[in-house]
């Protein structure tokens, strides 16, 4: 098992960041209880990755019977994880106060978007506005049109569920010395503005501007960026530093002085036209023939479908099959215990008898649970 075994998590249903935590979590070793919704019993597919490696008990939180069960097993856990608005907790019964008087031990992780407290703390949102008033969707994109969605990657899993992660894992490791547990305030718009941390440096340095599309890493400049191959394909090359910028130039058969000034911005636009020429000239495939394993810095631009297929993510079995599934193996890797993914998704409700016995309550006493509606 992995390096997280032995420690016990109870998760809220949730959607996006506080799934992908609890999904980490159990990468690492950890066992992962989710508390699904009742009337949801039944739910659910086998083929969500963001469900992986988790138990599922449906309990009904609106009944005492419900909540007394919740608290009796967050009374057994190690950490918990939620992603409510700020307030839900506390009106379900199962606030931090309560839960961290009952077991002091308690690393309680809260995930949402704006945080637990400010202006906008109750407000909904999605990861697009999150990573809005942080500065990180305004420094993307091409400078005359609206910045595109990065995908949900940076305020939901990097700025959000990568922090919760980190907090919850930094508190067990305090929780050692000092015995007690905390809460962990979780904000995708905290996250956000710390991945922002490197290009606020640069701000302030007088090496970034805030006008889309015009630095070294955001498309800007011409040997950091993707190209149109002649099958329609793209490739991408990254050749910041000059001994690779010299390398790009020479696979690329490029001999013209604009290209001596490397970062000389007034010849960009002049650079990057000509390199979407040359680039147009080959198919993505005799590109690969040509940059892939040099220093250039080069890589395919694959979707989906394409990336398990390439030999370097094979060799590395980067991906694998789990009960008929191709998803993402467990990841970061450890020489002594390795993660493992435990188990396919599971439907709603699909474990309560089991993990309710597991974690000591009586044979008649979940009959009598089930009897009453409260699982």
């Amino acid at each position: 098992m992995g390096p997280l075994e032995g420690i016990r998590v109870i998760e809220m249903a949730g959607i996006g960041p506080g799934p992908f935590c609890a999904m980490m979590l159990s990468d690492l070793g950890a066992e992962v209880i989710r508390l699904d919704r009742l009337s949801l019993k039944g739910s659910g597919e086998r083929a969500n990755v963001l469900s992986r490696g988790r138990r599922s008990l449906a309990v009904d939180l609106k009944t005492e019977q419900g909540v007394a069960i919740a608290l009796e097993m967050i009374d057994q856990a190690d950490a918990l994880v939620e992603g409510f608005r700020p307030g839900v907790m506390e009106r379900l019964g199962l606030g931090p106060e309560i839960c961290l008087e009952r077991n002091p031990r308690l690393v309680y992780g809260r995930m949402t978007g704006w945080g637990q407290h400010g202006p906008l703390a109750k407000a909904a949102g999605h990861d697009i506005n999150y990573i809005s008033i942080g500065g990180a969707l305004g420094a993307m994109g091409h400078a005359d049109r609206p910045p595109p969605p990065p995908l949900n990657l940076i305020g939901d899993f990097g700025g959000g569920a990568m922090y919760l992660l980190c907090g919850i894992l930094a508190a067990l490791v305090e929780r050692r010395q000092s015995g007690r547990g905390q809460v962990i305030d979780a904000a995708m718009t905290d996250g956000t503005a710390s991945l922002l941390s490197p290009f606020y440096g640069l701000l302030a340095m007088g090496m970034w501007t805030t006008e889309r599309h015009s630095n070294r890493l955001d498309g800007g400049a011409p040997f950091y960026g993707s190209y149109e191959c002649a099958d329609g394909k793209y490739i991408s090359i990254g050749s910041l530093e000059p001994q690779f910028y010299a390398l790009l130039l020479e696979k690329a058969g490029i001999d013209d002085l604009r290209f001596e000034l490397q970062y000389a911005r007034e010849n960009w636009p002049e650079m990057r036209e000509k390199l979407t020429a040359i680039f147009l000239r080959k198919t993505r495939g005799q590109w690969c023939e040509l940059m892939e394993g040099t220093d250039v810095c080069f890589a395919p631009v694959l979707d989906l479908a394409e990336a398990p297929k390439h030999p370097h993510n094979k060799a590395r079995e980067t991906f694998v099959d789990y009960a008929g599934v191709l998803q993402p193996a467990p990841a970061p890797r450890f020489s002594r215990t390795p993660g493992e993914i435990q188990s396919a998704a599971a439907r709603v409700g699909e474990h309560s008898e089991q993990v309710l016995a597991d974690w000591g309550f009586s044979a008649e006493r979940i009959a009598r649970l089930q009897a009453e509606g409260a699982i």
